[in-house]
């Protein structure tokens, strides 16, 4: 699937091709501290089919509790994420935050990874009351 994003303030612009398949919700710590939410929605992309359009992420490297070393890149300007990839000088996958993706709607997650660090309430939002809209 052809897909094409940014991050909020438009400094960065990428596309990529992605298997919608592969779709995951990551529950660890660190992803919830890194997006300031319950967890993160990432998909991957191949490196050879993900290209950056417009601007230049700052990276920032942060070591999981494995020792892996993971080189994240976000907007400088607004402060988006917007991938995460092998810290490395030629990765072979970035993972794309699927926030970050105009067709996110068709990405629906298909796996989540560290249940252990899930939030209790985060399992079941259903029950919560909605709005389709900010309400005051």
């Amino acid at each position: 699937m052809h897909i094409e994003g940014g991050c909020h303030c438009g400094y960065i612009t990428f596309e990529a091709d992605v298997d919608p398949g592969a779709v995951r919700i990551c529950h660890c710590t660190d992803c919830q501290t890194l997006t300031g939410s319950a967890y993160r929605v990432t998909v991957p992309a191949p490196k050879h089919l993900f290209k950056l359009l417009s601007g230049q992420p700052k990276i920032y490297v942060k070591t999981a509790e494995s020792g892996t070393k993971r080189a994240h890149g976000f907007c400088p300007e607004c402060g988006t994420p917007i991938y995460a990839t092998a810290a490395v000088s030629n990765p072979d996958t970035f993972g794309i935050r699927v926030g970050t993706v105009r067709q996110r709607s068709e990405l629906r997650p298909k796996k989540q990874s560290w249940c252990r660090s899930a939030l209790d309430w985060v399992m079941n939002l259903e029950s919560l009351p909605q709005s389709p809209k900010q309400s005051a």
